[in-house]
Parts: C-alpha cells; structure tokens; sequence
C-alpha cells in the first residue's frame, strides 16, 4: 500500500472521531433561596445529576450553577461563553431546576425571562438546541409573558426544542425520600435508556416524551403532566448510546 493511500485511510478512521459532535451545556439547579420559606429540597441534585449523565455519556463542555452561584447575571452569562464556543452541528442544552413563574425562572437574586434565556441561546451557531426545565409553569415558555404576537412566532421559528415539566398552570412537584424532582428523575432514567423503546440505543423526542409524560403523569396522579414544544421531528435524536 502507498503512503498517500496508508494516510488517507487513517484519515477515514479518524473522521467519526474527529467530527463527533460536543455537548455544550448550563446546568442551574436553585434549592437554598435566600432565607428559608422559599427553600426547596431537590433542584441543585436534579443539576448535579444532569451534568454526570452527559459528562459520562458525552464529549461535554459545561458550567454548572448551584444555589447562591445561579445569580440571574451568572446564569446569562454562562449561557452566552458557554453556547457560544459550539459549533452548528454541536448541541447545547439549558437545564433549570428550581422555582418558575408565568414568564421565566427564578434565579437566586432575581427572576430572568424565557425571552432572556432565547436570547443568550441565539448568540450560539448551534443548529441543535434544547431546554430541559424542571420548575413549577414552565409550560409557559412556549410563549413567554406578556409578548407581542411577532415575538410568539419567532418562538415557533426558532430552532429549540423545549421539554418542560409542566404545564402553564401547574406545579411541578418533588417528594422527600426522592433523588430527584418527578421530572427529572424520569428525564435522567429515560435518557440512560428507559425511554429507548425500540432498543437501538437512540433516544429519540418522540420515545423520550412519550417516557417520561407517561411516568410524571402516572407518579403525579395527574397533577403534573410534562410538555414537548418547539419545531423538530418526532425522530430527532436526543442521546445516543
């Protein structure tokens, strides 16, 4: 065999290598409000067990945010440095966990906007974006607050698929004795393959909504019922095995 063909063929084994595709992601879990009648117990777990799933299944670039950490102001910016080093056919992922109200999230210090969050995703040249949001209406990031209807079809426009754990007028609830809230606990066991139906080791939105609605819904007694929203196919691939 020539050099030339020797070489061109190490180049053709390494390509999957060498185009694999990174996961960019923000991970913000908020249980330690300031003072104690806003306290929750689960959200800097839900974090913390989101960032080990990728790191141990992904080639992750990550910040993680935890109680007095996730101010409003570190939490956007970490999203911008973040998102912006990805490339478009990389994934960057924003993970919340903690208190939400009709509009956005609550951060330690102060409340951000779901428009807020939209905007600090656009600056990234990912073509694969996600939302993963365990807080109480987060079904309303769909649309925002108080927005414009040109502002609710640039949401309907956008490339980010959104996966909340409520709906607009829901709570999303967590229990003692639980690792995890009731969303995240099925997004984490789904992820690691529970929501792999067919078994090939792809997890996609259609399996992994299916999953995980069903078992929040069931757990809840349907009081909680996730939602899926944003403009991607049923067969997008979510994790690989």
């Amino acid at each position: 065999m020539s050099k030339r063909l020797l070489v061109l063929l190490v180049l053709s084994l390494l390509a999957p290598t060498l185009v694999h595709a990174k996961v960019f992601l923000v991970s913000v879990g908020i249980s330690d409000y300031p003072g104690t009648k806003n306290d929750l117990n689960l959200p800097a777990r839900d974090a913390q067990t989101i960032t080990w799933l990728y790191s141990k299944n992904s080639d992750l670039v990550y910040t993680q945010l935890l109680n007095e950490k996730a101010t409003k102001k570190r939490i956007l910016a970490a999203m911008v440095r973040v998102f912006s080093q990805a490339g478009p056919d990389d994934v960057v992922l924003f993970f919340y966990s903690g208190h939400g109200y009709q509009g956005g999230f609550c951060g330690y210090d102060a409340n951000f906007s779901y428009s807020e969050v939209r905007n600090a995703m656009s600056k990234s040249k990912s073509r694969n974006k996600m939302i993963f949001a365990d807080a109480c209406f987060s079904g309303k990031i769909r649309v925002g607050g108080n927005v414009s209807q040109s502002e609710v079809n640039d949401v309907k426009k956008s490339n980010i698929m959104l996966f909340l754990s409520s709906r607009s007028n829901e709570t999303s609830f967590e229990r003692r004795g639980m690792q995890n809230g009731f969303f995240t606990t099925y997004l984490q066991s789904g992820l690691r393959g529970g929501a792999d139906a067919n078994r090939d080791k792809r997890i996609t939105a259609k399996e992994l909504f299916t999953y995980v609605h069903t078992k929040v819904s069931s757990v809840s007694e349907g009081k909680q019922h996730p939602v899926m929203w944003g403009s991607f196919s049923d067969n997008m691939v979510i994790m690989k095995w």
